[in-house]
């Protein structure tokens, strides 16, 4: 997986079947810095993200397998989140411990 920010739409004319309705966005694939990597590409919209936008983004097969309705498709970057909070931490700090909270599984 890796990040992507939405820079705009694309638009089709005629789909492949079974991409109908499905929104094509462009999107800037991102480091962990959020710096960019790469060239501008487009990605299927699964999660509704607009412009501006920080998505998590998957590749190849995953990102077939995450079409709603028909798994075999020729589709292969597509959005399956937007990011809300992000915090990027040094590799060597890490933090195991388990915080109060509530888990309706318990």
């Amino acid at each position: 997986m890796l990040f992507g920010r939405v820079h705009g739409t694309a638009i089709c004319t005629i789909k492949y079947p079974g991409t109908e309705g499905v929104k094509l966005l462009i999107v800037q694939p991102l480091n962990k810095n959020l710096e960019p990597i790469g060239k501008l590409q487009v990605a299927a919209d699964i999660v509704e993200a607009g412009v501006g936008d920080l998505c998590v983004m998957v590749r190849s097969r995953e990102a077939a397998l995450a079409m709603r309705d028909i798994k075999f498709v020729p589709v292969d970057l597509a959005l399956v989140g937007i990011v809300d909070e992000l915090e990027v931490r040094p590799d060597a700090d890490s933090d195991f411990s388990l915080h109060d909270g509530f888990n309706p599984f318990t």
